[in-house]
Protein backbone atom coordinates (compact mmCIF):
# COMPACT_ATOMS: atom_id res chain seq x y z
CA UNK A 1 0.00 0.00 0.00
CA UNK A 2 1.36 3.41 -1.05
CA UNK A 3 1.75 5.61 2.02
CA UNK A 4 2.62 8.91 0.36
CA UNK A 5 5.66 11.18 0.26
CA UNK A 6 5.65 11.91 4.00
CA UNK A 7 6.34 8.25 4.71
CA UNK A 8 8.69 7.62 1.77
CA UNK A 9 10.78 10.78 2.08
CA UNK A 10 10.74 11.53 5.80
CA UNK A 11 9.47 8.76 8.08
CA UNK A 12 11.04 5.77 6.31
CA UNK A 13 14.53 7.37 6.08
CA UNK A 14 14.22 8.22 9.77
CA UNK A 15 13.51 4.60 10.66
CA UNK A 16 16.17 3.24 8.32
CA UNK A 17 18.84 5.48 9.83
CA UNK A 18 17.88 4.28 13.30
CA UNK A 19 18.04 0.68 12.09
CA UNK A 20 21.57 1.31 10.90
CA UNK A 21 22.40 2.50 14.43
CA UNK A 22 21.14 -0.73 16.00
CA UNK A 23 17.54 0.15 16.81
CA UNK A 24 14.91 -2.57 16.62
CA UNK A 25 11.90 -1.62 14.51
CA UNK A 26 8.27 -2.61 14.83
CA UNK A 27 5.57 -1.85 12.28
CA UNK A 28 2.71 -0.55 14.37
CA UNK A 29 -0.97 -1.41 14.12
CA UNK A 30 -4.06 0.69 14.69
CA UNK A 31 -6.12 -2.47 15.16
CA UNK A 32 -4.14 -4.72 17.53
CA UNK A 33 -2.21 -3.27 20.51
CA UNK A 34 -0.42 -6.60 21.04
CA UNK A 35 1.66 -5.95 17.93
CA UNK A 36 3.23 -3.00 19.74
CA UNK A 37 3.69 -4.98 22.97
CA UNK A 38 0.67 -3.67 24.89
CA UNK A 39 -2.52 -5.15 26.30
CA UNK A 40 -4.62 -2.19 25.17
CA UNK A 41 -4.23 1.14 23.42
CA UNK A 42 -4.75 2.83 26.78
CA UNK A 43 -1.32 1.57 27.85
CA UNK A 44 1.61 3.77 26.90
CA UNK A 45 4.45 1.61 28.28
CA UNK A 46 5.32 -1.82 26.94
CA UNK A 47 4.91 -3.38 30.37
CA UNK A 48 5.99 -6.86 29.33
CA UNK A 49 9.22 -5.53 27.83
CA UNK A 50 9.85 -3.35 30.87
CA UNK A 51 9.37 -6.26 33.27
CA UNK A 52 11.74 -8.40 31.25
CA UNK A 53 14.39 -5.68 31.17
CA UNK A 54 14.03 -4.88 34.86
CA UNK A 55 14.61 -8.52 35.68
CA UNK A 56 17.59 -8.73 33.32
CA UNK A 57 19.33 -5.50 34.33
CA UNK A 58 18.94 -5.77 38.11
CA UNK A 59 20.84 -8.85 39.19
CA UNK A 60 22.08 -10.44 42.39
CA UNK A 61 25.50 -11.99 41.95
CA UNK A 62 24.88 -12.13 38.22
CA UNK A 63 21.49 -13.80 38.51
CA UNK A 64 17.89 -12.52 38.35
CA UNK A 65 16.19 -12.15 41.74
CA UNK A 66 13.15 -9.93 41.23
CA UNK A 67 9.74 -11.46 41.82
CA UNK A 68 6.43 -10.31 40.33
CA UNK A 69 5.56 -8.20 43.37
CA UNK A 70 8.72 -6.11 43.15
CA UNK A 71 8.43 -5.86 39.38
CA UNK A 72 4.84 -4.63 39.73
CA UNK A 73 5.99 -2.03 42.23
CA UNK A 74 8.60 -0.71 39.80
CA UNK A 75 6.22 -0.66 36.83
CA UNK A 76 3.44 0.89 38.89
CA UNK A 77 5.70 3.72 40.01
CA UNK A 78 6.00 4.81 36.36
CA UNK A 79 2.41 4.17 35.31
CA UNK A 80 0.65 5.62 38.38
CA UNK A 81 2.46 8.89 39.00
CA UNK A 82 0.88 11.03 41.76
CA UNK A 83 0.72 14.20 39.67
CA UNK A 84 -2.15 16.20 38.21
CA UNK A 85 -0.17 18.17 35.62
CA UNK A 86 1.99 16.89 32.80
CA UNK A 87 5.14 18.80 33.74
CA UNK A 88 4.93 17.57 37.30
CA UNK A 89 4.39 13.99 36.13
CA UNK A 90 7.28 14.26 33.70
CA UNK A 91 9.59 15.54 36.41
CA UNK A 92 8.64 12.67 38.70
CA UNK A 93 9.06 10.11 35.93
CA UNK A 94 12.41 11.54 34.87
CA UNK A 95 13.62 11.33 38.47
CA UNK A 96 12.63 7.66 38.58
CA UNK A 97 14.39 6.95 35.30
CA UNK A 98 17.58 8.61 36.46
CA UNK A 99 17.72 7.40 40.05
CA UNK A 100 15.65 4.21 40.06
CA UNK A 101 13.25 3.02 42.74
CA UNK A 102 13.93 1.34 46.06
CA UNK A 103 12.22 -1.99 46.73
CA UNK A 104 12.37 -4.41 49.62
CA UNK A 105 15.52 -6.51 49.63
CA UNK A 106 16.07 -10.10 50.70
CA UNK A 107 16.78 -11.28 54.27
CA UNK A 108 20.01 -13.04 53.30
CA UNK A 109 21.39 -10.25 51.11
CA UNK A 110 23.07 -7.02 52.14
CA UNK A 111 21.68 -7.25 55.65
CA UNK A 112 18.12 -7.21 54.36
CA UNK A 113 18.48 -3.62 53.15
CA UNK A 114 16.27 -2.22 50.42
CA UNK A 115 17.64 -2.43 46.88
CA UNK A 116 17.51 0.19 44.15
CA UNK A 117 16.10 -1.01 40.84
CA UNK A 118 17.19 0.79 37.69
CA UNK A 119 14.92 1.12 34.67
CA UNK A 120 17.83 1.86 32.32
CA UNK A 121 21.46 0.81 32.37
CA UNK A 122 22.97 4.25 31.82
CA UNK A 123 26.55 3.06 31.93
CA UNK A 124 26.16 0.30 29.34
CA UNK A 125 23.86 1.49 26.52
CA UNK A 126 24.03 -1.82 24.68
CA UNK A 127 22.49 -3.62 27.66
CA UNK A 128 19.21 -1.83 26.97
CA UNK A 129 16.55 -2.50 24.38
CA UNK A 130 16.07 0.32 21.85
CA UNK A 131 12.90 0.18 19.76
CA UNK A 132 11.29 2.51 17.23
CA UNK A 133 7.60 1.96 16.43
CA UNK A 134 5.56 3.76 13.82
CA UNK A 135 1.82 4.37 14.12
CA UNK A 136 1.92 4.05 17.92
CA UNK A 137 -1.77 4.45 18.60
CA UNK A 138 -2.74 5.65 22.09
CA UNK A 139 -6.29 6.01 23.40
CA UNK A 140 -7.23 9.42 24.75
CA UNK A 141 -8.49 9.41 28.36
CA UNK A 142 -12.01 10.53 29.30
CA UNK A 143 -12.39 14.24 28.84
CA UNK A 144 -9.70 14.33 26.15
CA UNK A 145 -11.52 12.32 23.50
CA UNK A 146 -13.94 14.80 21.99
CA UNK A 147 -12.14 14.67 18.63
CA UNK A 148 -10.90 11.29 17.40
CA UNK A 149 -10.64 9.43 20.69
CA UNK A 150 -7.01 8.51 20.05
CA UNK A 151 -3.68 9.84 18.82
CA UNK A 152 -1.28 8.15 16.40
CA UNK A 153 2.19 9.72 16.46
CA UNK A 154 4.31 8.93 13.44
CA UNK A 155 7.17 7.46 15.48
CA UNK A 156 7.73 6.63 19.13
CA UNK A 157 11.19 5.67 20.36
CA UNK A 158 11.29 3.44 23.43
CA UNK A 159 14.09 2.25 25.68
CA UNK A 160 13.24 -0.90 27.63
CA UNK A 161 9.60 -0.41 26.70
CA UNK A 162 9.49 3.18 28.03
CA UNK A 163 8.55 5.87 25.48
CA UNK A 164 11.27 8.54 25.58
CA UNK A 165 11.01 10.26 22.19
CA UNK A 166 8.01 11.17 20.05
CA UNK A 167 8.52 12.15 16.41
CA UNK A 168 6.09 13.88 14.08
CA UNK A 169 6.90 13.90 10.37
CA UNK A 170 5.55 16.14 7.63
CA UNK A 171 6.10 15.97 3.90
CA UNK A 172 8.94 18.05 2.50
CA UNK A 173 6.47 19.86 0.24
CA UNK A 174 3.83 20.77 2.83
CA UNK A 175 3.74 24.55 3.41
CA UNK A 176 4.86 25.32 6.97
CA UNK A 177 5.15 21.60 7.60
CA UNK A 178 7.40 22.04 10.62
CA UNK A 179 4.93 24.42 12.24
CA UNK A 180 2.20 21.84 11.72
CA UNK A 181 4.38 19.07 13.18
CA UNK A 182 5.15 21.03 16.34
CA UNK A 183 1.49 21.99 16.72
CA UNK A 184 0.51 18.34 16.40
CA UNK A 185 3.01 17.28 19.07
CA UNK A 186 1.64 19.96 21.39
CA UNK A 187 -1.91 18.76 20.69
CA UNK A 188 -0.96 15.18 21.48
CA UNK A 189 0.45 16.31 24.85
CA UNK A 190 -2.47 18.66 25.63
CA UNK A 191 -0.06 21.57 25.72
CA UNK A 192 -2.29 23.84 23.67
CA UNK A 193 -4.92 23.67 26.41
CA UNK A 194 -2.26 24.34 29.04
CA UNK A 195 -1.24 27.47 27.08
CA UNK A 196 -4.90 28.57 26.73
CA UNK A 197 -4.74 28.23 22.96
CA UNK A 198 -7.77 25.91 22.90
CA UNK A 199 -10.64 25.49 25.33
CA UNK A 200 -11.00 21.70 25.41
CA UNK A 201 -8.60 19.06 26.69
CA UNK A 202 -7.10 16.96 23.93
CA UNK A 203 -4.54 14.29 23.21
CA UNK A 204 -3.09 11.59 25.45
CA UNK A 205 -0.79 13.27 28.01
CA UNK A 206 0.17 9.94 29.60
CA UNK A 207 2.32 9.13 26.57
CA UNK A 208 4.46 12.13 27.53
CA UNK A 209 4.91 11.37 31.23
CA UNK A 210 8.28 9.74 30.48
CA UNK A 211 9.04 11.80 27.38
CA UNK A 212 12.48 13.34 27.06
CA UNK A 213 12.57 14.67 23.50
CA UNK A 214 10.01 15.88 20.96
CA UNK A 215 11.13 15.92 17.34
CA UNK A 216 9.44 17.63 14.41
CA UNK A 217 10.88 16.94 10.97
CA UNK A 218 10.40 17.47 7.25
CA UNK A 219 13.74 15.77 6.50
CA UNK A 220 15.28 19.04 5.26
CA UNK A 221 14.34 20.80 8.49
CA UNK A 222 14.33 18.86 11.75
CA UNK A 223 14.13 20.37 15.22
CA UNK A 224 14.00 19.12 18.78
CA UNK A 225 12.26 20.43 21.88
CA UNK A 226 10.87 19.30 25.21
CA UNK A 227 7.38 19.16 26.64
CA UNK A 228 5.98 22.62 27.23
CA UNK A 229 8.08 24.17 24.45
CA UNK A 230 6.53 26.44 21.86
CA UNK A 231 7.62 26.43 18.23
CA UNK A 232 10.29 29.08 18.85
CA UNK A 233 12.01 26.75 21.34
CA UNK A 234 12.35 23.83 18.92
CA UNK A 235 15.94 24.03 17.65
CA UNK A 236 18.25 22.34 15.19
CA UNK A 237 20.98 19.87 16.16
CA UNK A 238 24.18 20.31 14.15
CA UNK A 239 26.79 18.05 15.65
CA UNK A 240 27.46 14.32 15.48
CA UNK A 241 29.98 14.46 18.33
CA UNK A 242 31.93 12.32 19.16
CA UNK A 243 31.91 11.10 15.55
CA UNK A 244 32.85 13.21 12.52
CA UNK A 245 30.48 14.57 9.91
CA UNK A 246 32.55 12.95 7.15
CA UNK A 247 32.27 9.55 8.80
CA UNK A 248 28.48 9.81 9.08
CA UNK A 249 28.15 11.15 5.52
CA UNK A 250 30.04 8.15 4.12
CA UNK A 251 27.93 5.79 6.21
CA UNK A 252 24.67 7.30 4.93
CA UNK A 253 25.90 7.96 1.39
CA UNK A 254 24.79 11.58 1.75
CA UNK A 255 26.75 14.80 1.48
CA UNK A 256 25.92 17.24 2.85
CA UNK A 257 23.83 15.76 5.64
CA UNK A 258 20.22 16.84 5.88
CA UNK A 259 18.90 18.46 9.04
CA UNK A 260 17.14 15.19 9.93
CA UNK A 261 20.29 13.14 9.39
CA UNK A 262 22.30 15.50 11.60
CA UNK A 263 19.75 15.22 14.41
CA UNK A 264 19.43 11.44 14.29
CA UNK A 265 23.18 10.82 14.14
CA UNK A 266 23.91 13.38 16.83
CA UNK A 267 21.11 12.79 19.32
CA UNK A 268 19.70 9.33 18.78
CA UNK A 269 22.68 7.04 18.77
CA UNK A 270 22.24 4.77 21.78
CA UNK A 271 25.11 6.31 23.72
CA UNK A 272 24.29 9.93 22.90
CA UNK A 273 20.59 9.61 23.66
CA UNK A 274 21.25 8.21 27.12
CA UNK A 275 24.05 10.72 27.67
CA UNK A 276 21.81 13.68 26.80
CA UNK A 277 18.92 12.46 28.95
CA UNK A 278 21.12 11.61 31.89
CA UNK A 279 23.54 14.50 31.87
CA UNK A 280 22.22 17.36 29.76
CA UNK A 281 18.57 17.86 30.70
CA UNK A 282 17.20 19.79 33.65
CA UNK A 283 14.08 21.30 35.15
CA UNK A 284 14.16 24.92 36.22
CA UNK A 285 11.80 27.69 37.27
CA UNK A 286 11.05 30.54 34.87
CA UNK A 287 8.52 33.24 35.71
CA UNK A 288 7.12 31.07 38.46
CA UNK A 289 6.61 28.02 36.24
CA UNK A 290 8.59 24.80 35.92
CA UNK A 291 10.11 24.30 32.49
CA UNK A 292 12.20 21.49 31.05
CA UNK A 293 15.42 22.19 29.18
CA UNK A 294 17.69 20.11 27.02
CA UNK A 295 21.12 21.27 25.93
CA UNK A 296 21.73 22.91 22.60
CA UNK A 297 24.10 21.15 20.25
CA UNK A 298 26.80 23.78 20.88
CA UNK A 299 26.65 23.09 24.61
CA UNK A 300 26.81 19.34 24.12
CA UNK A 301 29.78 19.62 21.78
CA UNK A 302 31.63 22.12 23.97
CA UNK A 303 31.14 20.26 27.24
CA UNK A 304 31.89 16.87 25.68
CA UNK A 305 35.19 18.20 24.36
CA UNK A 306 35.97 20.09 27.58
CA UNK A 307 35.46 17.03 29.75
CA UNK A 308 37.50 14.89 27.35
CA UNK A 309 40.33 17.40 27.39
CA UNK A 310 40.29 17.64 31.17
CA UNK A 311 40.47 13.86 31.44
CA UNK A 312 43.06 13.18 28.74
CA UNK A 313 45.02 16.41 28.26
CA UNK A 314 48.61 16.51 29.42
CA UNK A 315 49.65 18.51 32.45
CA UNK A 316 52.46 21.03 32.10
CA UNK A 317 54.86 18.53 33.65
CA UNK A 318 53.80 15.80 31.18
CA UNK A 319 53.89 18.13 28.17
CA UNK A 320 57.13 19.80 29.12
CA UNK A 321 55.87 23.24 28.05
CA UNK A 322 52.17 23.87 28.39
CA UNK A 323 49.16 22.55 30.32
CA UNK A 324 47.03 21.01 27.59
CA UNK A 325 43.92 20.54 29.72
CA UNK A 326 42.62 24.08 29.28
CA UNK A 327 40.87 25.92 26.51
CA UNK A 328 38.29 28.58 25.70
CA UNK A 329 34.59 28.09 24.98
CA UNK A 330 33.29 31.02 22.96
CA UNK A 331 29.68 32.06 23.51
CA UNK A 332 27.77 34.69 21.59
CA UNK A 333 25.07 36.62 23.41
CA UNK A 334 22.00 34.50 24.01
CA UNK A 335 23.70 31.24 23.08
CA UNK A 336 23.13 29.63 26.47
CA UNK A 337 26.30 30.52 28.36
CA UNK A 338 24.61 30.18 31.73
CA UNK A 339 23.33 26.73 30.80
CA UNK A 340 26.49 25.23 29.35
CA UNK A 341 26.28 22.23 31.61
CA UNK A 342 28.60 19.56 32.83
CA UNK A 343 27.31 16.04 32.51
CA UNK A 344 25.48 15.11 35.70
CA UNK A 345 27.71 12.20 36.56
CA UNK A 346 30.78 14.32 35.90
CA UNK A 347 29.69 17.41 37.77
CA UNK A 348 31.79 16.71 40.82
CA UNK A 349 34.67 15.24 38.84
CA UNK A 350 34.54 17.99 36.24
CA UNK A 351 34.16 20.71 38.86
CA UNK A 352 37.21 19.39 40.69
CA UNK A 353 39.15 19.32 37.43
CA UNK A 354 38.19 22.91 36.59
CA UNK A 355 38.99 24.13 40.09
CA UNK A 356 42.34 22.36 39.93
CA UNK A 357 43.09 24.01 36.59
CA UNK A 358 42.05 27.47 37.78
CA UNK A 359 43.91 26.98 41.04
CA UNK A 360 47.14 26.11 39.25
CA UNK A 361 46.83 29.13 36.96
CA UNK A 362 45.81 31.33 39.86
CA UNK A 363 48.60 30.20 42.15
CA UNK A 364 51.30 31.24 39.69
CA UNK A 365 49.76 34.63 38.98
CA UNK A 366 48.85 35.39 42.59
CA UNK A 367 52.28 34.34 43.86
CA UNK A 368 53.87 36.69 41.34
CA UNK A 369 51.65 39.59 42.44
CA UNK A 370 52.36 38.84 46.10
CA UNK A 371 56.08 38.88 45.35
CA UNK A 372 55.83 42.19 43.48
CA UNK A 373 54.11 43.92 46.42
CA UNK A 374 55.41 42.21 49.56
CA UNK A 375 58.65 44.16 49.76
CA UNK A 376 57.14 47.61 49.48
CA UNK A 377 54.46 46.66 52.02
CA UNK A 378 57.17 45.36 54.36
CA UNK A 379 55.78 41.87 54.79
CA UNK A 380 57.23 38.39 54.22
CA UNK A 381 54.44 35.89 53.59
CA UNK A 382 55.35 32.21 53.89
CA UNK A 383 53.64 31.40 50.60
CA UNK A 384 50.42 31.36 48.63
CA UNK A 385 47.70 28.72 48.61
CA UNK A 386 44.65 28.69 46.33
CA UNK A 387 41.49 26.81 47.25
CA UNK A 388 37.74 27.16 47.75
CA UNK A 389 37.22 29.70 50.55
CA UNK A 390 33.45 29.81 50.40
CA UNK A 391 32.25 33.42 50.52
CA UNK A 392 35.72 34.92 51.14
CA UNK A 393 38.13 36.07 48.44
CA UNK A 394 41.16 35.67 50.64
CA UNK A 395 42.45 35.15 54.17
CA UNK A 396 45.63 35.05 56.22
CA UNK A 397 46.41 31.77 57.91
CA UNK A 398 48.82 30.59 60.54
CA UNK A 399 52.49 30.96 59.79
CA UNK A 400 51.99 33.98 57.52
CA UNK A 401 50.39 31.93 54.72
CA UNK A 402 48.10 33.77 52.30
CA UNK A 403 45.01 31.96 51.03
CA UNK A 404 43.04 33.04 47.96
CA UNK A 405 39.77 31.74 46.51
CA UNK A 406 40.32 29.98 43.19
CA UNK A 407 37.70 32.27 41.63
CA UNK A 408 40.06 35.21 42.16
CA UNK A 409 41.67 34.33 38.83
CA UNK A 410 38.28 34.99 37.17
CA UNK A 411 38.12 38.57 38.48
CA UNK A 412 39.26 41.52 36.34
CA UNK A 413 43.01 41.96 36.79
CA UNK A 414 42.73 45.27 38.67
CA UNK A 415 40.23 43.78 41.11
CA UNK A 416 42.32 40.67 41.71
CA UNK A 417 45.28 42.96 42.44
CA UNK A 418 43.17 44.70 45.09
CA UNK A 419 42.46 41.33 46.73
CA UNK A 420 46.23 40.70 46.88
CA UNK A 421 46.95 44.09 48.49
CA UNK A 422 44.07 43.56 50.91
CA UNK A 423 45.48 40.26 52.16
CA UNK A 424 49.05 41.55 52.34
CA UNK A 425 47.83 44.38 54.57
CA UNK A 426 46.31 41.79 56.89
CA UNK A 427 49.81 40.51 57.66
CA UNK A 428 50.25 43.81 59.52
CA UNK A 429 46.71 44.38 60.73
CA UNK A 430 44.49 41.28 61.28
CA UNK A 431 41.28 43.37 61.53
CA UNK A 432 39.67 46.03 59.36
CA UNK A 433 40.80 48.90 61.55
CA UNK A 434 41.53 52.46 60.35
CA UNK A 435 45.21 51.53 60.41
CA UNK A 436 44.49 48.58 58.11
CA UNK A 437 42.73 50.74 55.51
CA UNK A 438 45.53 53.35 55.67
CA UNK A 439 48.02 50.61 54.74
CA UNK A 440 45.82 49.50 51.85
CA UNK A 441 45.50 53.09 50.63
CA UNK A 442 49.25 53.69 50.75
CA UNK A 443 49.81 50.61 48.60
CA UNK A 444 46.84 51.25 46.29
CA UNK A 445 45.52 54.83 46.37
CA UNK A 446 42.38 53.99 44.32
CA UNK A 447 41.52 50.92 46.41
CA UNK A 448 38.09 52.29 47.34
CA UNK A 449 36.90 52.19 43.72
CA UNK A 450 38.11 48.60 43.35
CA UNK A 451 36.63 47.60 46.68
CA UNK A 452 33.24 48.98 45.66
CA UNK A 453 33.37 47.13 42.34
CA UNK A 454 34.10 43.85 44.12
CA UNK A 455 31.24 44.38 46.56
CA UNK A 456 28.82 45.18 43.73
CA UNK A 457 29.91 42.62 41.13
CA UNK A 458 31.89 39.91 42.90
CA UNK A 459 28.83 37.66 43.18
CA UNK A 460 28.41 37.84 39.40
CA UNK A 461 31.68 36.00 38.79
CA UNK A 462 30.64 32.68 37.28
CA UNK A 463 31.81 29.60 39.12
CA UNK A 464 31.00 25.96 38.39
Amino acid sequence: MYKGPEYAEVELPFVQQLQGMGWETIEGSVEDPAITGRDSFAQVIQEGVLREQLRRLNLRDGRPWLDDERLSQAVGALTRLPAAKLMEANQQATELLLKGISVEGLPDWDGGRGQTLHYIDWDHPEANRFTVINQYKVKCPPGHDSAKGHIIPDLVLLVNGIPLVVVECKSRTVPEGLVQAVDQLRRYANQRKAAYEVEENEGAPALFHTNQLLIATTFDDARVGTIGAGFEHFLHWKTVEPRSEAEVAVELGASPLSSQQWLIAGMLSKANLLDIIRHYTLFTISHGQTIKLVCRYQQFRAVTRAVARLKTGKTRREDGEHDRRGGIIWHTQGSGKSLTMLRRDAIEEGRAQFIRWYSERGRDWLARKVGENAGRMEVAPAGVKVQDLGYRWGSCGKGQWLYFHWKTILLPRTIAEYVVIHELAHLHEPHHTPAFWRRVERAMPDYERRKQWLAAHGMDVEGL
